[in-house]
């Protein structure tokens, strides 16, 4: 029912409801636009007091109210005169004074609002003082809540329409200047009462302040005490842990802080029993606290405990009693970036002595890690589901696995390798002993205790040298009789996967175990087929040389499993068996590849045909797999033959190149054929550089086909990599094939200009992101033909037009290319040359006739670059795309900086009215020149940057619209 008092603010109350109500998308649409606008109006201010004022409105009114408001204060305070903000100031005291007693969200924003209030009203000197006597007594909360919230906002608000000089006064005058009466106000509210000292709100306030209080004056003041004490406190235990860490961090200087550090470590350390206690009692938010304060104690000082390890090592064995004692394996987490930091000290030779005081305690983390590392043991029988359902639960303890593999890694590092394999050894040993009679095709007991540590071998396989020579000749033989269980066989096949480069210098062990991973390709889990061919990938790899004499059989394997594979193991088992071909003599390379790749394209063919004349979608999909399994053969076979010699790889992708022509003129409507087509293409560039010379102008025209019919970006990624392997001055490459490259790349480049002239770039993002990466090489390697060539201008016109688009990938190719154009502009283009007898890098010179003609384009349209440029940067830029879009900007000041001024200006009078505040063009423009007559192009870019994060704030989504700052369609006559 709308009342009297509520009737001028009814329409917003009515849109909330809409909001939140069970309407239609359109009319919640409808509503969500109105609040916008209401945001944004000047009317706003008024309604929102009133909305905080009335009784009659509900708590959810009053919170988006308080939220308005602060947006308004932070973004728009120019809407009101100057006069009246100690008015806007005495308000909102009586608005937190009406909601000292909750609900805090509200409360909080308020404070917000009036911290806000503090840094832009500049004129406003004793603000602690003042907010503290006007809240009184009574209020105490509500000023540490403004306290708690004045730091932040001070130091996180870069939000804020203050200039860098202007907001460094103003920290100073808020936080340093008042840091010391703070530190006494908090100490004597402490002290007021037992209540007062563990209030969580003063602890709050505490770890806010200490962003300009020292550590050491906490910690020797009574707050100390307080924040102690505060532990024990339930209701302010998480904000006492939140304060302490905050105060550990204060000490990550340990050289500095040593004195400090010794006040702390004897409160901290004696509260280790606390970690029993929380343990025993089950209490995990507590043990959780306890653990975190424990590790972040032992990150911070990671180097005081390496130089002192007699008088901190109570630390260290108490992160490890953390970490023994988290039955749940909740807690255990928080130690992992300790046991790292510390590993980088204890492993540095002055810090011998540490190592070994410490060498017991990693060789009993090694022991916890290994126990956390089993799965659940199910209350039911079936086995099948550990997680009772949980799959979130079950994902999270897979990840968690990983990450203690890494802590393992942390071990061998500091205890030696065959140490911690032998504890992994051990228990692999003793299941046998005493389960491994028991174990059954059907039933494997505790097959938990054995998963375990073999994952524990495998995560450590990375650390072990080809040279160990104490556990993996006993260990290895163990494994490979692993009983049939799903876990144990998957866990097993990777951990030998692991090893291969080990196996590589034993050859005795590679039989043995590649029958164990070849017999995973029969398993009933799909599972254990996965982990046998990503195994066999890695033996394929490493073993290559070994399994050279096999290539024959290994190929009748290879078809003999292929197509039972999923397509991510068909990859990684064709990878293995493609480095087995790549390690065969010179002469036997090409029948090799034959061999094993004439099925391939058989299959494909013959999957082709069905899918050209079925329109079969996984037929086409299936064309693709097989276009990729070819790929990888090109990848791995790189046979080494001398620039005279015939190479035997090329000689094949001579007899494929029109079966995948045809590929490519049959599916132009198949991105996933077309793409694997242009992948194989690139890798045959690739892998095999100037020795494809022969097949250049065959590869060129299909390129060049294959885009303009399809107008798909892959074609000139494929395209990219011919021009630079034929670039100018590329080892065996005469002068000549290099100019056909050129004109090669002109005629991708005068296709992609005509498909721009008919289609938008919103539908062209893919092939947009290409082609300018294209360009980019096209410059570093032809700029002196393309920057005098015709095309060059369109191209600007087409890069410029490519700035409207808001995805980030084509954006940053587009932004890129800007910027290396731009610096040939300049007398420092962006290229550089390698001078092999100096072994440096020489930046490349840039002519005068090249820089004109770059000085003529920027005359031409860099107006409309600096509007699009501006555009972007305060409407549709991806946030990471500012850096570069910057930099544009300060190659246009660099190359033509009075120009470039009046472009800006003009950007800027082109924006909505009533977007930009009053005199700030004026203030920029001023700045901007200053910034100019004093040669620090930098500042200017940095101005232009504040200036449009500044309106985007304002102007998240333009108010009416982009106005005459929309962009305009690409047209191309060539």
């Amino acid at each position: 029912m709308v009342t009297t008092a509520t009737a001028g603010f009814a329409p917003v109350i009515s849109a909330l409801n809409a909001m939140q109500g069970n309407l239609e998308r359109p009319q919640k649409s409808q509503a969500h636009e109105y609040l916008e606008k209401f945001q944004k109006s000047p009317e706003a201010w008024t309604m929102t007091h009133s909305i905080l004022s009335s009784p009659e409105v509900t708590v959810e009114a009053k919170l988006f109210a308080a939220t308005t408001l602060k947006g308004k204060i932070t973004y728009d305070l120019d809407q009101l005169p100057r006069h009246s903000l100690p008015s806007l100031r005495d308000s909102l005291l009586t608005l937190i004074i009406s909601f000292q007693a909750g609900p805090r969200p509200i409360r909080t924003q308020l404070c917000v609002c009036l911290a806000n209030l503090a840094i832009q009203m500049t004129e406003w000197k004793d603000v602690i003082q003042l907010v503290g006597s006007a809240l009184g007594d009574s209020g105490l909360n509500c000023t540490l809540e403004f306290l708690r919230v004045l730091p932040e906002e001070v130091t996180e608000g870069r939000k804020i329409n203050l200039t860098e000089e202007d907001l460094a006064d103003r920290t100073r005058e808020l936080l340093e200047d008042n840091a010391k009466n703070v530190l006494g106000l908090l100490t004597r509210y402490s002290q007021s009462s037992a209540s007062a000292s563990s209030n969580p709100q003063l602890l709050e306030c505490i770890s806010s302040w200490l962003r300009e209080i020292a550590a050491a004056d906490v910690v020797t003041s009574p707050l100390f005490d307080a924040v102690v004490n505060a532990l024990s406190v339930d209701d302010s235990f998480e904000a006492a842990v939140d304060c302490m860490c905050t105060i550990l961090r204060d000490t990550r200087e340990v050289d500095e802080s040593i004195e400090v550090i010794q006040l702390i470590y004897p409160r901290l350390i004696s509260l280790r029993p606390k970690i029993a206690e929380a343990a025993e009692s089950e209490d995990q938010d507590t043990y959780k606290g306890y653990t975190r304060l424990f590790a972040e104690a032992g990150e911070h000082w990671a180097v005081m405990i390496a130089r002192l390890p007699n008088e901190f090592g109570g630390l260290v064995n108490a992160i490890l009693e953390c970490c023994a004692r988290d039955s749940d394996r909740e807690a255990i987490s928080l130690t992992f970036l300790f046991w790292y930091e510390f590993k980088q000290m204890v492993v540095l030779d002055k810090y011998q002595e540490a190592r070994s005081i410490f060498a017991d305690v990693f060789a009993s983390l090694v022991d916890v890690m290994i126990k956390h590392l089993q799965f659940p043991t199910p209350e039911a029988t079936d086995e099948s589901d550990m997680f009772d359902g949980d799959r979130e639960q079950e994902e999270k303890f897979r990840e968690f696995r990983h990450q203690m593999g890494d802590v393992l890694k942390d071990c061998c590092e500091v205890i030696s390798v065959t140490e911690c394999l032998s504890k992994a050894f051990a228990l692999i040993q003793h299941w046998v002993a005493t389960y491994g009679p028991q174990a059954t095709s059907n039933k494997v007991p505790r097959w938990q205790e054995l998963e375990a540590p073999l994952f524990g071998m495998r995560a450590m396989g990375r650390m072990v040298s080809p040279e160990e020579n104490v556990v993996l000749p006993q260990v290895i033989p163990l494994m490979v009789q692993i009983p049939n269980h799903e876990k144990l066989r998957f866990q097993a096949i990777m951990a030998l996967g692991r090893y291969t480069e080990w196996t590589s210098q034993h050859p005795e062990f590679l039989q043995p175990q590649l029958n164990f991973v070849m017999a995973g390709f029969k398993h009933e889990s799909k599972e254990v087929v996965k982990a046998a061919a990503l195994a066999f990938r890695f033996f394929g790899t490493d073993c290559r040389k070994l399994l050279a004499d096999h290539v024959t059989q290994l190929h009748d394997f290879y078809e003999s499993v292929l197509e039972t594979l999923p397509t991510v193991s068909q990859e990684e088992i064709t990878e293995g068996v493609a480095c087995v071909v790549s390690a065969q003599p010179l002469d036997n390379i090409y029948p090799m590849f034959k061999l094993y790749c004439d099925p391939i394209i058989q299959r494909m063919m013959t999957r082709a045909n069905t899918a050209k004349s079925a329109e079969d979608e996984p037929a086409r999909l299936a064309v693709a797999d097989y276009l990729q399994l070819l790929t990888i053969f090109i990848q791995n076979i790189q046979p080494y033959v001398s620039p005279s010699g015939e190479n035997p790889a090329v000689k094949y992708c001579q007899e494929i190149l029109p079966v995948m022509s045809a590929i490519a003129e049959n599916f132009t409507a198949c991105v996933p054929i077309l793409e694997r087509v242009c992948r194989c293409w690139r890798y045959m560039v690739l892998s095999y550089r100037t020795a494809i010379l022969p097949l250049l102008p065959t590869l060129a025209q299909q390129l060049a086909t294959g885009f303009e019919n399809s107008r798909q970006g892959c074609f000139l990624w494929a395209t990219d990599s011919v021009l630079r392997e034929f670039a100018n001055g590329a080892e065996f490459v005469d002068a000549t094939t290099s100019q056909h490259i050129y004109n090669f790349f002109e005629q991708q480049a005068l296709a992609f200009l005509r498909i721009m002239n008919e289609l938008p770039p919103g539908d062209l993002p893919d092939v947009i992101e290409d082609f300018f990466r294209l360009l980019i090489d096209a410059l570093i390697y032809y700029h002196y033909n393309l920057l005098r060539a015709p095309l060059c201008s369109p191209i600007l016109s087409a890069s410029i037009s490519a700035l409207s688009l808001e995805q980030e990938p084509p954006l940053t190719a587009t932004l890129h290319f800007l910027r290396d154009l731009l610096s040939y502009g300049t007398d420092h283009p962006s290229s550089s040359s390698f001078d092999d007898r100096s072994q440096s890098v020489t930046p490349q010179s840039n002519d005068s006739e090249i820089r004109a003609f770059v000085q003529s384009l920027i005359a031409e349209q860099g107006e409309v670059l600096t509007q699009r440029i501006m555009t972007g940067m305060m409407f549709s830029f991806p946030r990471d795309c500012f850096p570069d879009a910057s930099g544009v900007l300060l190659a246009l000041f660099e190359i033509m900086p009075e120009q470039t001024a009046i472009w800006v200006k003009g950007t800027i009078l082109m924006l909505p009215a009533g977007t930009v505040k009053q005199g700030e063009t004026e203030r920029l423009m001023q700045a901007i020149g200053q910034k100019l007559q004093q040669h620090e192009l930098r500042k200017v870019r940095v101005l232009l940057q504040d200036f449009a994060n500044g309106y985007r704030r304002r102007n998240v989504a333009p108010r009416e619209g982009l106005g005459r700052l929309e962009a305009t369609r690409f047209r191309f006559n060539g």
